[in-house]
């Protein structure tokens, strides 16, 4: 089923299966836009199929259910399988984290009769992109006493947006003389928050409105910004894309496509498996996978460690399990537009509507950065995914020297595992409004459940 159009196969009761698929991650993504919704909606998932919370000192057996919780921000679930976990393990591993813009901790001020929130940007974005366009604000405000506020606005329908502006064409034409990564600068990311002044106060009254507006919903001072993770998202929902509703457009595809059909792969496992399964979910890969919660981080290995414990098993096994594990990295890559078509060479290249797609290195330039997967690996998957007739492709991430792209497929192979990056083809990609194919997204999750569940 090497690079064939998968729409092509589809039977009446096969594109209704592709269709309820798609929009129940539709439903997902318009709801859990951030990390820490994603984790949120994703444990809620769990719980609701049979999978508990891992705490200290439990045992585990085969066909347990099990998931482990890193500071709301990275989720590990495990099914636990008919093998000891020494030898090795089945992985799905994405990334939840998308950029966007993040609330500085001294945000508020005013000027000009307006109050404006200052930001900064996450991950590679291209600036310009997010004027002018509908925000929304998500995030926690954690405040000294110990409590923490949740705050959601501009999603729903009763909610008021927020925006950021841009200079008018009339007055332009300086700006339009910069490179586009000047055309909108990074300290110009200001969000415009409101415009009345607070009746009775003298200095900076529209300012204080805001934040009278933020003490009666919210119970907040200004100074609780110093201990808020806020961020600022494209507001509305995920939607159908195309006449033909063939695609979907929406915020955060990239990686929450692969998160989503990572973790829907693992929870309609309707075996126990051979191998245990694994769906890992991490944070920061935009920023490189560091912290706490990246793909850096200790805490997949301390969970391996303790299934280890809890079957009985030392904890010394540890690399044994790593080194005898499979991954694949579930991530998206850059789908080909005949618009751009000039930064992708045409042969090793994916394309929307043809499947999950096989990454054996991703990099820059002189494989910079990849993990390069061995060739048995990818031979063991050609095999199982034709013997399970899913649609697959090969790619690289654009020409030679064009640019590229990493994952976090190289940090789990520095554990010695087999690894090779596998996800489906994107438009747009880190804009506000990413693309991708349905067909892709189906077939994405039926290639993470067909290498679940494969034996040797």
């Amino acid at each position: 089923m090497y690079a064939k159009n998968a729409w092509e196969k589809y039977d009446e009761a096969q594109l209704k299966e592709v269709e309820e698929f798609s929009s129940k991650y539709e439903d997902f993504i318009s709801v859990n836009k951030t990390e820490r919704t994603q984790v949120k909606g994703t444990v809620a998932l769990l719980k609701e199929n049979g999978f508990r919370e891992f705490k200290v000192g439990d045992k585990v057996k085969e066909g347990d259910k099990v998931y482990f919780l890193n500071k709301n921000k990275n989720v590990n679930a495990f099914i636990i399988g008919k093998k000891g976990i020494e030898e090795g393990l089945r992985i799905l591993g994405a990334h939840i984290d998308s950029p966007r813009l993040d609330v500085k901790q001294n945000p508020l001020y005013e000027a000009g009769g307006l109050c404006l929130l200052d930001t900064h940007y996450y991950g590679g974005v291209k600036k310009y992109q997010w004027v002018t366009i509908p925000l929304a604000i998500y995030g926690v405000v954690c405040k000294k006493d110990g409590t923490t506020v949740e705050v959601c606005i501009g999603d729903d329908p009763s909610d008021p947006i927020v925006g950021i502006n841009d200079l008018l064409i009339h007055l332009s034409a300086d700006q339009l003389q910069k490179p586009g990564a000047k055309v909108v600068e990074g300290e110009d990311l200001d969000l415009t928050l409101g415009n009345r002044p607070l009746k009775g106060e003298e200095k900076n009254p529209v300012k204080a409105n805001v934040l009278a507006i933020l003490k009666e919903k919210y119970d907040i001072e200004e100074e609780d910004f110093l201990s808020a993770e806020l961020e600022i998202v494209p507001a509305g929902k995920a939607r159908d894309f195309g006449l033909d509703r063939s695609m979907i457009a929406g915020y955060g595809h990239d990686d929450k496509c692969c998160a989503y059909a990572s973790l829907r792969a693992v929870l309609d496992i309707n075996e126990v498996p051979e191998y245990t399964s694994c769906c890992a979910l991490v944070d920061k890969e935009e920023v490189g996978s560091i912290g706490a919660s990246g793909a850096q981080s200790r805490f997949f290995e301390n969970c391996i460690a303790e299934l280890l414990e809890a079957q009985g098993k030392p904890q010394t096994e540890l690399k044994r399990a790593l080194t005898n594990s499979y991954m694949l990295s579930s991530d998206v890559s850059a789908g080909f537009d005949p618009l751009y078509g000039y930064v992708m060479e045409n042969r090793n290249c994916c394309y929307l509507g043809k499947g999950v797609v096989f990454n054996k290195y991703t990099g820059a330039r002189g494989k910079s950065g990849c993990n390069d997967a061995n060739p048995e690996m990818i031979a063991w998957l050609r095999r199982i995914m034709d013997d399970a007739k899913v649609n697959f492709q090969t790619a690289e991430l654009g020409k030679v020297d064009q640019g590229g792209g990493g994952t976090i497929a190289y940090i789990l192979g520095n554990l010695n595992m087999n690894v090779i990056d596998a996800g489906m083809p994107v438009l747009n990609m880190h804009s506000p409004m990413e693309v991708i194919s349905k067909a892709d997204l189906f077939e994405s999750y039926a290639a993470y459940k067909t290498f679940l569940v494969a034996k040797f």
